[in-house]
């Protein structure tokens, strides 16, 4: 029954001129998949004609995905094709930032903190248009950008360019982003009943002095039982042992009076509570930790934004597809529509009815290089955050041999993951890669292991993909790590785990055994 309701819509809305128009437009020199109730067309495949939308849609077809590239000829792309060759054949590419939220108005948020920092860098000409669910895309034309940069052609900068600068466009608003939800009315029963995160997954202290995330602890009041002396101890492990009063001249010892929180940061030092007493002769006084302005009662707990809705940056990724503009949602029922910037801050998801759209320009004009500044920086932020990476990285892992992994060393997480997944794939897939990367797994060994493991899934992702995403990381020359256990939207989201993680990384789980194997 739903079924023929939405081939029925589809019918009426499609055959509208207007919509057939702005989608074969906004199609040219981009790859279009058309989407079926059982899945996606054949690849790759392109409009050429206004008629061609009525032909799929009698097929069956119910909406229509493009990609972010521009290629000289759709239809010579092959999924066998190297990285090289892609790169020949791509022309140009846009800057497609999808932001989506199991809550519309965090979208929204985001979407506009975006905008006002696109403008900040100088881009003025970008398009924005409702996802046909809970979000919005905004796109940079490809044009904004330069054709070349530090000697690398814009072109072949595909995802990296793109990536970095989805990175850098979300860490640019978190702090604003974080600070706009918080201070809202979260339902965190209805938050965890949609997204399964619950209030200590999406939250977290923030250090008034530096503005890094800060750790609770307790802080602990001891008093003599003989002299009543009192002092504090930060995160005191109370055990039988007993602690002899520092007044010298007192035989007695302490006893626990009290227990309290306790922020403190790991960044520069900074205290919600007093602690570290100290004795000078017979007289108690405080240390110069106490004394400095570093003791404050203004650590505040702030709602992490990002974890609710953010850019995705797993949609900048080769050969990728967005739900075109004007295209309908299946789950909704609703139109892709195109909005402007005064728009976004009324518009609501009734707005998209396809029985009412209006069509408005999706692809701007875009001013040559107006993009070259958020280019910049980007490259420059992203470059820094690399060396931070590469340090931790190093300290981490200075001298670890990963050779001699066997599969049993696998951690949990990743055992389950290899039993296949039902939702989730592209994102399992990522884990997979970089698992077996950053473990020295030759080629051949990771390209059996991610074609078994994607047999296994409920429905397994599309050879094409699997097949450019291996050839994509197997050429890296820099290890990636995979996500860190406290990136919920994988392991979390993904079911994959069953009890808390002993170190950050699945990486981190298997150097752990083999230290533990050196140590004999």
């Amino acid at each position: 029954m739903v079924a023929e309701k939405i081939k029925l819509l589809t019918k009426i809305y499609y055959s509208k001129p207007e919509i057939q128009k702005a989608l074969l437009e906004f199609s040219q020199n981009r790859e279009v998949v058309p989407r079926y109730l059982e899945g996606f067309g054949k690849r790759p495949d392109t409009l050429q004609y206004q008629s061609d939308i009525m032909g799929l849609v009698n097929k069956g077809a119910t909406s229509f995905h493009a990609s972010e590239e521009i290629w000289k000829d759709p239809f010579q792309i092959s999924s066998d094709m190297s990285t090289e060759q892609l790169d020949e054949l791509r022309k140009s590419w846009d800057l497609l930032i999808d932001i989506d939220s199991q809550f519309f108005d965090y979208s929204r948020i985001a979407a506009k903190l975006i905008i006002e920092s696109l403008e900040k860098h100088g881009v003025t000409n970008y398009g924005i248009k409702f996802s046909g669910s809970r979000g919005f895309h905004i796109i940079v034309p490809g044009k904004a950008f330069p054709k070349e940069y530090e000697g690398n052609e814009m072109r072949k900068m595909f995802p990296e360019w793109p990536r970095a600068i989805s990175k850098y466009l979300l860490s640019n608003i978190t702090p604003k982003y974080n600070k706009l939800v918080t201070e809202s009315d979260i339902n965190f029963e209805a938050l965890k009943e949609r997204t399964k995160l619950t209030k200590e997954d999406v939250t977290e202290i923030t250090c008034p002095n530096c503005g890094k995330p800060s750790k609770k602890g307790n802080l602990v009041i001891l008093e003599c039982d003989r002299c009543k002396n009192t002092i504090e101890r930060p995160n005191l492990k109370i055990t039988k042992r007993k602690l002899k009063c520092i007044d010298p001249t007192c035989p007695g010892f302490y006893k626990v009076k009290a227990q309290k929180e306790n922020f403190y940061c790991e960044n520069c030092g900074s205290r919600s509570s007093p602690s570290d007493f100290q004795d000078k002769g017979r007289k108690i006084v405080y240390t110069q930790a106490f004394k400095s302005k570093r003791i404050s009662s203004d650590f505040k707990e702030e709602v992490l934004g990002s974890k609710i809705a953010s850019p995705d940056l797993v949609l900048v990724s080769s050969r990728h597809l967005f739900r075109m503009p004007y295209s309908l949602h299946e789950k909704t029922s609703l139109a892709s529509v195109v909005i402007t910037k005064n728009q976004l801050e009324t518009f609501n998801p009734r707005d998209a009815n396809p029985m009412n759209v209006k069509i408005l320009p999706f692809y701007p004009e875009a001013k040559e290089n107006e993009a070259e500044q958020l280019l910049k920086k980007a490259l420059s932020w992203h470059e820094l955050e690399e060396q931070k990476v590469e340090r931790t990285k190093r300290t981490e892992y200075k001298e670890i041999d990963v050779s001699g992994v066997t599969e049993d060393m696998f951690p949990k997480p990743i055992k389950k993951l290899l039993k296949g997944l039902t939702d989730g794939r592209k994102r399992g897939l990522f884990i997979l890669l970089t698992f077996f990367k950053s473990l020295n797994f030759p080629d051949d060994y990771i390209e059996a292991k991610v074609w078994e493991w994607n047999k296994k899934n409920e429905k397994p992702l599309k050879d094409g993909y699997v097949r450019s995403q291996l050839t994509w990381h197997l050429k890296q020359k820099k290890k990636i790590l995979p996500p860190n256990y406290s990136n919920n939207s994988y392991y979390k989201d993904l079911q994959l785990l069953d009890s808390e993680p002993k170190t950050k990384n699945p990486v981190g789980d298997v150097i752990r055994i083999l230290r533990a194997k050196e140590r004999g």
